[in-house]
């Protein structure tokens, strides 16, 4: 009898019901664990996500069953994306795009790996709505991506969540040997004018003028652009400071939490590992590189028109990592010449890649939901 109920223990162990590819998926989120922790790559969002992935495939659990804790993060999914626009747009300075509108041709440039995933897709069996949820990896903006494919294609969403955060998280391995590429070292080198001042009575302005303008012409773009632009006229206006501390800093702290959790959980071991979610993957950071390309070769194109006055590297911040890519632009132009600065040149393109990445998504919203 005692060797029985050992037995029965035993069998009831998670242990006892680890099957491969939960295995393997636990492996995958020691790994980001790793990368985040000791290599530094994102950990604010990457530390979340391995750690939801880690409990979600530990077996019977429950944790992701209907009623668990994280399936419950995960039913919330719909207002994440536009509650973490609130906090972005509360911690986003607009005015170096204000400062050089030129910045907006970046920003939808880097938008081509949108649309080239797309097509991508549809030509390796995708359907349309499927397609353009893969595509929308490209603009390097999860919450976007999420919010996309909520509504387009829900039963992918846990492929194109993880791939969708990983690039973001991989922007500074990705993108420096893509720009290298793409760009001379005379270029890279480039020292760019100051940009001008902008007025307060502008940076009120533009939220306002924009989220008429985008919404009007997009109405699906409104959760994601009015929260964005709410966020940054409680920055900007200056008579809502305890709003847009709470926007920045406690309310997307928290978001960041329980969506990377809830993105992380959703990648379980038997319906992630399938060849689908491969073809995702792959499809995911071609579009990536593709966005980042376009960015940095119509950089390039600027430059020239500018006389030599425009460093085509800050293109490549033109996706909606904010402000990675932005970052990655600095560093490597300051690698070349040390006297360069270009974050704030870069922030530019890199802030107009957040409203390119949802406009993308509300074009693709108008044309396959």
């Amino acid at each position: 009898m005692i060797f029985e109920a050992i037995k029965e223990f035993l069998q009831e162990t998670g242990i006892a019901n680890l099957d491969y590819k939960s295995a393997i998926m636990l492996c995958v989120s020691v790994l980001f664990l790793y990368l985040a922790i000791n290599r530094g790559f994102e950990p604010l969002l990457l530390v979340p996500i391995a750690f939801g992935m880690l409990l979600s495939n530990l077996p019977i659990s429950g944790i992701f069953s209907e009623g668990g804790l994280l399936y419950s993060f995960y039913e919330l999914k719909s207002i994440f994306p536009s509650l973490i626009f609130l906090g972005v747009g509360a911690m986003t300075d607009f005015g170096p795009l204000i400062a050089n509108p030129k910045s907006l041709l970046l920003g939808a440039a880097a938008q081509l790996g949108i649309f080239f995933a797309l097509f991508g897709a549809i030509l390796l069996g995708f359907n349309a709505q499927e397609a353009a949820s893969i595509g929308i990896i490209g603009g390097a903006d999860g919450p976007t991506a999420i919010y996309l494919t909520q509504k387009l294609a829900p039963h992918i969403l846990g492929a194109v969540a993880v791939a969708a955060y990983s690039y973001m998280a991989l922007v500074p391995v990705i993108q420096p040997p893509i720009m290298k590429l793409l760009t001379t070292k005379k270029e890279r080198m480039i020292k760019m004018d100051q940009l001008r001042h902008v007025s307060q009575r502008e940076k009120i302005l533009f939220p306002i003028v924009t989220t008429i303008i985008v919404v009007l012409i997009l109405p699906p773009t409104a959760p994601l652009i009015g929260m964005l632009m709410l966020g940054n006229l409680f920055k900007e206006s200056g008579k809502t400071l305890r709003l847009s501390d709470t926007s920045a800093n406690a309310l997307i702290n928290i978001v960041t939490i329980l969506l990377g959790l809830a993105v992380g959980a959703s990648a379980q071991g038997p319906s992630f590992l399938v060849l689908a979610t491969i073809k995702i993957v792959i499809l995911g950071v071609t579009a990536f590189a593709v966005g980042t390309a376009g960015g940095v070769l119509l950089g390039k194109l600027l430059n020239i028109m500018s006389g030599g006055k425009i460093n085509p590297l800050i293109g490549s911040a033109g996706v909606s990592a904010v402000p990675m890519a932005a970052r990655v632009s600095q560093k490597m132009g300051q690698a070349e010449n040390p006297s360069n600065f270009l974050l704030m040149h870069a922030m530019g393109p890199n802030v107009a890649g957040v409203i390119g990445s949802a406009v993308a998504a509300g074009v693709m919203l108008s044309m396959f939901s």
